[in-house]
């Protein structure tokens, strides 16, 4: 039976060239401005995180990072947003997922593949 009958229309391609991908986010994601360094095998790179979830973290930067490259970083998450008594840090590793140009500032998108909390 054909779909116009049924009062359905039918499905476009999603394989077509140039249309537009739908984000699909697996995680809550906050609104976190925490100061971190990201390092990698030849340099460290000075940033802010601009929202974290538990699988990924938006920073911003000054200069451009390699879409792929693996990150290490640390995040001291604030302890009145976890709702503990004291911060707390946490080491990851991750690896850059995106990097674009925005504003006057680079953003670049990182998962976080390994996380551990750090006594203090």
């Amino acid at each position: 039976m054909e779909t116009s009958k049924l009062g359905l229309s039918p499905r476009k391609s999603q394989s077509t060239l140039g249309t537009s991908r739908k984000e699909v986010r697996c995680a809550v994601r906050f609104p976190l401005e925490l100061r971190v360094t990201l390092a990698n095998d030849l340099q460290d790179n000075p940033a802010v995180t601009r929202n974290v979830s538990a699988s990924g973290v938006l920073f911003e930067l000054h200069g451009p990072l390699n879409v792929g490259q693996d990150i290490k970083f640390a995040l001291r998450m604030p302890g009145t947003v976890l709702g503990t008594p004291h911060d707390v840090l946490v080491q990851c590793r991750g690896r850059v997922v995106r990097c674009s140009m925005s504003q006057e500032h680079y953003q670049a998108a990182a998962t976080i593949d390994e996380y551990r909390f750090v006594e203090q």
